[in-house]
């Protein structure tokens, strides 16, 4: 066992504060990670505030994981002591069910176990990213093979990164196709450079006049302000694929009116409550599909690294220390990031021996 240093939230009303626990030693499938850089997801905020109703306390988020190798399990051979590793949204999974045998493991027909939170279905917690160190699985550990120099803005790459490659990847965005983006986040900064290398046709759509700009920077072909009715009008009907990243509830049909026949929106923002039900007129006489997406499986993460790595994609972001999460939270909530805040583990590193 390994004492280990971290910020975790005790209820669902608490701002996150220090907090020490047990890791265990590494066994031998295991690989022992000392964390360099935390990205922070809309993710952790929704699970330290137990907006899902899910909640295991004391929670300590973080899945947006990117370090170094300090020990590894007598039977680990993809990995050794001072490598770069990542991990991602998952630690584990039942590794028999159908889903797990074809490699989407977040799909697991019995629960993933995530990276905090413990498994879907229940049992005991697990300990995030927040954190100095981490023991994993070596089969959920993901190799980074970005430049060292970048390492921070990789992070983000583990669950924002990730989140937006799978759907694209599954509905096979490539050159020909038209795409469109909804939300400028974490998520959909990710979704307009990624959509981008694979050779389609972008349409940003955001709610911010202001982001255009921005958008069309991150490599989208055409920014749509969606509060324009004009503007929205002249896309209907012309779009392969729409992506949604955001994470409030709002009018779906918006949106599906702008899919050409057969074309998909896939929804990978996940809002503390439900959107408005959309209209099935617009599904059906166009023969339009309505999707969701959960993060990917543990090969495809690694092939979105590759993928990132050989096209130099990593996310925009804002470094922060830890002492600084919480009003990093408070600024997500309004917007007030771009793209993604990353934390310095450095600084934790700092107070804990400082302690």
């Amino acid at each position: 066992m390994a004492k280990t240093y971290s910020y975790a939230a005790r209820d669902s009303k608490d701002a996150l504060k220090p907090f020490t626990f047990e890791r265990r030693a590494p066994g031998a499938d295991d690989v022992q990670i000392d964390i360099l850089y935390c990205g922070v997801c809309h993710s952790d905020l929704h699970t330290a505030r137990n907006e899902w109703h899910n909640t295991l306390y004391p929670s300590v988020p973080g899945h947006e994981i990117v370090g170094r190798v300090t020990a590894v399990g007598a039977d680990v051979k993809t990995f050794k002591v001072g490598d770069l590793a990542g991990v991602g949204c998952m630690v584990d999974s039942c590794q028999h069910c159908a889903s797990c045998a074809e490699g989407e493991e977040q799909y697991c027909e019995n629960g993933f176990t995530g990276t905090y939170n413990g498994p879907v279905f229940g049992g005991e917690n697990t300990f995030g990213g927040y954190s100095d160190s981490i023991v994993v699985k070596a089969k959920f550990v993901l190799r980074i093979s970005h430049d060292d120099s970048n390492l921070a803005a990789v992070a983000p790459l583990l669950c924002a990164g990730i989140t937006t490659y799978s759907p694209l990847h599954h509905w096979k965005v490539g050159p020909g196709k038209k795409v469109g983006v909804v939300g400028l986040g974490g998520l959909g900064h990710m979704a307009v450079k990624i959509a981008h290398a694979m050779g389609a046709h972008v349409t940003l759509f955001t709610t911010s006049p202001n982001k255009r700009e921005d958008g069309l920077r991150l490599g989208a072909d055409q920014v749509v302000v969606s509060k324009n009715p004009d503007e929205m009008a002249k896309v209907v009907n012309s779009l392969d694929f729409i992506l949604n990243t955001v994470a409030a509830p709002h009018d779906l049909d918006a949106f599906l009116n702008l899919l050409k026949r057969d074309g998909t929106m896939t929804l990978v923002g996940a809002p503390d409550s439900p959107h408005p039900s959309p209209s099935v007129f617009n599904l059906i006489f166009k023969r339009r599909s309505l999707a969701g997406s959960l993060i990917g499986g543990i090969q495809e993460t690694q092939d979105m690294l590759d993928f990132c790595a050989k096209h130099k994609i990593v996310s925009d972001i804002e470094m922060i220390d830890i002492q600084g999460v919480n009003e990093a939270y408070e600024r997500m909530l309004k917007g007030d990031v771009k793209y993604r805040f990353v934390i310095d583990m450095e600084s934790l590193k700092k107070e804990s021996h400082a302690a």
